[in-house]
């Protein structure tokens, strides 16, 4: 394997790592969500759940991207991963109000 396709690797198994943080996130933020005020919970969890499943789509997309075009691809698929960053935080924002 060469030190770009180790590098790859490397990134998409960041994507992965996030993505399974962003699940255990939400996860709690479904529990959480249990509360009074139901409807408006239940309308910002499919917000999540529509997010979340963008995210999954690009990290699918990216794990199945050709190495030719993976950097420039990545970055306008992906975004940095800041997004997936501000994603995950604002799942434990919504945690800690409910909680």
């Amino acid at each position: 394997m060469t030190s770009k396709e180790q590098l790859i690797e490397q990134h998409i198994r960041e994507y992965e790592s996030r993505l399974k943080h962003i699940d255990e996130l939400f996860q709690r933020a479904q529990k959480a969500a249990e509360q009074p005020d139901e409807k408006q919970n239940a309308e910002k969890l499919r917000d999540f759940a529509a997010q979340r499943a963008l995210l999954q789509q690009t990290a699918d997309h990216i794990k199945e991207m050709p190495l030719d075009h993976w950097r420039e691809e990545t970055v306008r698929a992906a975004g940095p991963m800041a997004v997936w960053d501000i994603y995950a935080q604002t799942l434990e924002d919504f945690i800690e109000r409910h909680e």
